[in-house]
């Protein structure tokens, strides 16, 4: 049995600057942070190869006096707090004193640093967390830190730090979060030797968004700004146009600092229910001021969580705010009405048939027109009878869906198993609710009630996943080229993925900085909504952290939205042709999203509601 020993220094070093330190955004985040107390309102930030190789901030601020630069690589020396009492008036974001000491023994440092009251800076080098050289320089006030080397001395921690682009886009993040929450501030941010991020000092807030995320993000914003009992909420809300797949435009600061609070999230996403898309979350930047004797931000080590005495008081003011600011500014969306640009029926939805009627008006018969079927493709050839994977259920619930579909209990108690033939021989007797389709089975004494939308999904799913796989996927180009801004983060995630989407059939490539042109979209989509699609694609392929074949999947169900529609009118010919392809369909018994696709009638079971037999 071992007996227990005392670690020595650099080792108890290490763990603790590994506890701080997790990658390079950590360093960004810390250093930034630094330059932001020291009063700084120019901050630039450069880094190479993910910020593994390579970090540099640089600021403006109150520098670093000579005789104070080894102490401020000593764990817990700060000048920002003495007592503990003090933890309870913090405004400064720094204040435990562990982030110089712990980058300074997990990398190679260099640090430049003026007062204003000296004529000369100083130029020092850490390594192992101990000053190995410090020279007098030239130098502007301010301060400029140089990390290199992340993690050369712990082969461990590196060998777990993500791709280069994965690395650039948690920094991008840090970066892009520092620059909103901090208006007053100039923010220069280089990747790789390119500029990624360049903001102005600006105290309207408004104008500071629109030059960080783009006019259409900002020109959907409603303005909040709420004062109570020593609270001040301010900032802005997404209208009912804009939202997202994801959280990732959600920015909350706390008396300066981004922080996560999902009970602020919770109350915001509440009044979004009913005002905008299932499974789409609002954006928000919103800023909250308050007494820091309120609220205890040493909860979490990098200090992304505060914790309110009173939580109840700050959600009963937001919720004011969202009551007073939201509802009335709901609007509803625009249609861009020109010459020529009416979309004709057809092209607003997949087609299913297309009718030559140049003679309609001699009085010709339906049976004398002629349909061109769009959604037969002779290619397609069923392989598998399965149920496709869902959201809704897990593996064992979703086996018992699949079972209860595929196997209905019949009046006498036994089981029949359905047949996609059937489909083919059943007779069209109209559509109900304009939503399903009623069909009878003669020789089986039964009904089918057919959901339109959800068996066209099925049809388009299986036929764009088909066209996928054969790397044949049909395209439609667009007579004018659409323009979407991007993020840094969000042209990261296109550039990583870029393969994916043009093998989904997008024409789409890079145009400027940080925007994207798309030329050409997949013929299923139909005349689809561009950048609402495009941002589902974005935000989904972002989210899913699995396999690329999951993402994928989650893509797919994505294009099934341009199916048929409940209260579309669709004729029996049309439904003759959705039900053949139902036949030839993999899975005809649910849709990509889990849902049903048909459901079974029996004359017994008619009979015996009738009370004919018992």
């Amino acid at each position: 049995m071992g007996k227990i020993k005392l670690l020595d220094g650099i080792t108890i070093e290490k763990i603790a600057a590994g506890e701080v330190i997790e990658r390079p955004s950590s360093i960004v985040k810390e250093l930034v942070e630094n330059s932001l107390d020291a009063n700084s309102d120019e901050i630039i930030i450069e880094i190479q190869n993910g910020g593994k190789s390579y970090i540099r901030v640089t600021d403006n601020g109150d520098g670093i006096a000579e005789d104070d630069i080894e102490l401020a690589f000593k764990r817990h020396s700060t000048s920002k707090l003495s007592t503990i009492e003090d933890l309870y008036k913090i405004k400064s974001l720094g204040f435990r004193g562990e982030a110089l000491a712990s980058i300074c023994h997990v990398a190679k440092v260099e640090i430049m640093t003026k007062t204003e009251d000296v004529v000369a800076g100083v130029h020092g080098i850490l390594e192992e967390g101990e000053l190995i050289s410090k020279e007098i320089i030239g130098c502007p006030k301010g301060t400029t830190m140089i990390v290199k080397e992340l993690f050369y001395n712990l082969p461990v921690k590196r060998k777990f730090l993500k791709s280069d682009l994965a690395e650039s886009n948690n920094i991008s993040n840090i970066v892009y979060r520092m620059a909103l929450g901090n208006p007053s501030v100039s923010f220069k941010f280089i990747k790789d030797n390119k500029t990624i991020l360049k903001t102005a000092k600006n105290n309207n807030l408004r104008s500071h968004i629109y030059s960080i995320l783009g006019k259409e993000f900002s020109n959907n914003l409603i303005e909040l700004n709420m004062i109570d009992n020593g609270i001040n909420l301010y900032g802005y809300i997404s209208n009912n146009k804009l939202y997202r797949g994801n959280r990732s435009h959600q920015y909350l600061y706390i008396n300066g600092r981004h922080v996560n609070n999902y009970g602020i999230s919770n109350t915001i996403e509440k009044y979004y229910k009913s005002i905008i898309p299932l499974n789409r979350f609002p954006c928000f930047i919103l800023f909250i001021e308050v007494d820091p004797s309120i609220i205890d931000v040493n909860i979490h080590p990098t200090k992304e969580e505060v914790k309110f005495s009173n939580p109840s008081e700050i959600l009963a003011i937001l919720e004011k705010g969202l009551e007073n600011s939201l509802h009335p500014s709901l609007s509803i969306p625009k249609m861009n009405i020109g010459e020529k640009k009416e979309i004709p029926k057809e092209e607003n939805l997949p087609l299913l048939f297309q009718a030559f009627e140049e003679n309609l008006k001699d009085g010709n018969k339906e049976k004398d027109i002629i349909f061109k079927d769009f959604t037969i493709d002779s290619k397609f050839t069923p392989k598998e009878d399965i149920l496709e994977s869902n959201s809704y259920f897990s593996f064992e619930e979703e086996e018992k869906f699949a079972e209860d579909i595929i196997f209905g209990i019949d009046g006498e108690g036994t089981t029949s198993t359905i047949n996609k033939n059937m489909f083919l021989n059943a007779k069209p007797i109209g559509v109900i609710f304009g939503t399903y389709i009623l069909v009878e089975i003669e020789y089986e004494n039964k009904i089918l009630l057919i959901d339109q939308h959800a068996a066209h999904e099925r049809i388009l799913y299986e036929k764009y996943l088909e066209e996928y796989k054969n790397e044949n996927i049909a395209q439609q180009q667009l007579m004018a080229a659409e323009i979407i801004q991007l993020t840094n983060m969000e042209m990261n995630i296109f550039q990583d993925n870029k393969p994916m989407f043009n093998k989904l059939g997008f024409d789409v490539e890079e145009f400027g900085n940080n925007a994207v042109a798309i030329r050409a979209v997949p013929l299923v989509f139909g005349k689809p909504n561009l950048k609402e699609l495009f941002f589902d694609i974005l935000d989904n392929t972002n989210s899913i952290k699995s396999n690329y074949d999951m993402k994928l999947d989650k893509i797919m169900k994505l294009a099934c939205t341009k199916a048929i529609k409940s209260g579309d009118n669709i004729g029996e010919i049309e439904i003759v042709s959705l039900l053949k392809q139902l036949s030839e369909a993999n899975n005809p018994y649910s849709c990509p999203h889990g849902r049903p696709t048909v459901l079974e009638i029996s004359k017994t079971d008619i009979e015996k509601a009738f009370l004919r037999i018992t």
